[in-house]
Order: structure tokens, then C-alpha cells, then sequence
């Protein structure tokens, strides 16, 4: 696969994983891990069923392919998805989002300490920014009641990060299986958390069908497509071409449940986009123009 259909699968992604925001407000329960537990099912057997497809293995097959690796993968995106989705409960979509775009500067510092990725010398000056407007989304959290919110979201940020460098690290032209692990671990994790110390796995059928729709169409199809890309872009610029998510993903609430952004979320949002937008223009010629994956 080229460098340049890898970035379109992972822009795709990223539209895609952009409506789980509005999917998240539409339903009527609030309890995170019981939403977990039934997104984590749609998002498994999707994930399951594009894998097998594009292996052209069976699923028994599949499962038996899993690896180490692979585990390692899921750990790290399970508790990336397992932080998003409380975070998105525990304060506002913008902030989730707009504080998930640090990802791409930690996966830089990660995969330069890591793997030998170095980061573009304007990264430094970018991560700065960008410090300075999440300082700004969480000074407001502060004002509002959402901090534990925004560092749940800041998590999420770090565990993504690491799920990019170990999915780059691999080498392999997909990291699908780590995907699926990822959908077991956070399936996992809600189901006990939902028996033990929530209300139990009942769900009415309305929020059955959103959290299934959720987890295999906004969450599955989008995250199988920026991790089969992954192995054949560099981990910051997965990271900056996912951003996308956050572009989108506070348009939809507002536009069609008319969930407003704070001022401050606004402005630090903007502060860190416009960052991690210089960076990736100083920055696109990083990584080359090779097509091969480990290129």
C-alpha cells in the first residue's frame, strides 16, 4: 500500500470515529461501563469480520493468530477507549476531543525515545502550544466542574499515543488484531465494572441499537481503517491525520442537538488545532516518500 492511500483510509477513520460524540449524547443512559460493554460487541465483530476479509482467513484462524503483540496493542487502545468513553460523559464532547489532540506530540516524544522516529524540529515549539491551550480547556474545566473529566480525556490522549507506536513498531501491514484485543479488554473491563459495581448488563432497546451502531460503525469501521493505515505512516502524522475526529466530532452535537462550546474551550481548542495544523504542514515531508511500510 502507498503512503498516500494509507492516509486516506486513516482520514476516513478519523471521519467516521468523528460521530461518536453525538452517538454518546443520544442515548439515554449514563452509565459508562454498560456502554462499554455492548459498543465493545459491535466493535469486536466488525473489527473481526474486515480483518478475515482482508486476511481472506476464517475465524477460527484469526483468533488464533493473535499474538503477544497484538495483546500489547489491545491493552494500550482498550484503556484508550475505556478513558474516552468516561470522558465524554464526565465533560463536554469539544473538550474531549480538542484534548485528544496532544496525541500526536506524545506519540512524537514516544516513537523518537522508542523506535528512533525523530520528530520534526518545529514539533518542540508546536507541543508548547499546544500545552498552553490544553492549560487553557482544563483552567476552564476547573471553572466548571469538568477537571477529572479532562484528565480522564488526557489518558486517553497517552494510551492512543502508545497504541500508534506499538501498532508502528509491529511492522505488520495491519494491526487489526491488536484492534480486536481492544474491543476484549474494554468489553471486558465494562462488563465486570457493570456487574460489580454498576446496575448489571440491562439496557433498554433503544440505547441497545445506538451503542451496537456505535460500536461497529463509528468506533469499529473508523479505527479498523487509521489502524490498517498505521503501519505505513510514521505515528505523529497518524496522529495529526486523526485529528480530523476532533475537527468534526463537536460540529455534530452542535449542529444537531445545539451543544455549545465554552468560551474557553474555543479558544484553547483553536490554539492547539492551530498547532498541530503548523506541524503538520512544516512536517510533511517527514517520513519520506516511499511506499513500502517500513519506509
Amino acid at each position: 500500500m502507498t503512503k498516500n492511500a494509507a492516509m486516506l483510509l486513516i482520514l476516513f477513520g478519523g471521519s467516521c470515529m468523528s460521530f461518536v460524540g453525538l452517538m454518546m449524547r443520544l442515548l439515554e443512559t449514563t452509565d459508562g461501563p454498560l456502554i462499554l460493554f455492548y459498543r465493545s460487541i459491535g466493535l469486536v465483530l466488525i473489527v473481526g469480520t474486515v480483518a478475515c476479509l482482508r486476511r481472506r482467513t476464517s475465524p477460527a484462524a484469526f483468533l488464533t493468530s493473535l499474538d503477544r503483540t497484538d495483546a500489547l496493542i489491545g491493552l494500550a487502545l482498550g484503556i484508550a477507549f475505556v478513558t474516552y468513553v468516561f470522558a465524554m460523559l464526565m465533560t463536554s464532547v469539544a473538550s474531549t476531543l480538542f484534548l485528544l489532540t496532544i496525541s500526536p506530540f506524545l506519540a512524537a516524544i514516544i516513537g523518537w525515545v522508542w523506535i528512533g522516529e525523530k520528530p520534526h524540529a518545529f514539533t518542540w515549539w508546536a507541543m508548547v502550544a499546544a500545552l498552553i491551550g490544553v492549560g487553557v480547556m482544563l483552567g476552564d474545566g476547573w471553572e466548571v466542574g469538568r477537571t477529572t473529566g479532562n484528565l480522564v480525556a488526557l489518558v486517553s490522549a497517552l494510551s492512543f499515543a502508545v497504541m500508534l507506536v506499538l501498532a508502528r513498531r509491529s511492522k505488520r501491514d495491519d494491526v487489526l488484531g491488536g484492534t480486536f484485543c481492544g474491543g476484549l479488554f474494554a468489553g471486558g473491563m465494562g462488563a465486570v465494572a457493570a456487574l460489580t459495581v454498576g446496575d448489571g448488563l440491562a439496557i433498554s432497546p433503544h440505547d441497545l441499537g445506538l451503542t451496537l451502531f456505535m460500536g461497529a460503525f463509528t468506533i469499529g469501521i473508523g479505527i479498523a481503517f487509521v489502524t490498517w493505515g498505521t503501519s505505513y505512516v510514521p505515528a505523529a502524522e497518524v496522529s495529526l491525520l486523526v485529528l480530523i475526529e476532533s475537527v468534526l466530532g463537536p460540529v455534530w452535537p452542535w449542529l444537531f442537538l445545539g451543544e455549545a462550546m465554552s468560551r474557553l474551550e474555543i479558544i484553547g481548542g483553536a490554539v492547539v488545532m492551530t498547532a498541530v495544523a503548523l506541524l503538520a504542514l512544516t512536517s510533511r515531508d517527514t517520513g519520506g516518500h516511499g511506499s513500502q511500510k517500513n519506509g
